[in-house]
């Protein structure tokens, strides 16, 4: 998905999310707050998984930071 987004826009990086941020959606497998996101720059694309907890509000929020923090990290690596 951050390839495509990247392709998409025409940049030379891309940034995507996807998960469940509830209430409800979740399973045994992929409970609430369950996020998937990844970075895609000119040298790869990183993705990561992870489990927030919360309210779909706090979920959203933690997710935000979590990609923009992912997104940095990525940066900072790529310089």
């Amino acid at each position: 998905m951050a390839e495509g987004a990247k392709k998409a826009a025409g940049s030379e990086v891309g940034l995507s999310v996807t998960g469940i941020a509830g209430p409800t959606g979740g399973s045994p497998e992929k409970p609430v707050g369950t996020v998937f996101m990844a970075v895609s720059l000119p040298s790869g694309t990183r993705c990561a998984r992870f489990l927030f907890e919360g309210d779909r509000v706090q979920v959203k929020a933690q997710t935000a930071d979590a990609a923009l923090e992912m997104l940095r990290e990525a940066l900072r690596a790529e310089e």
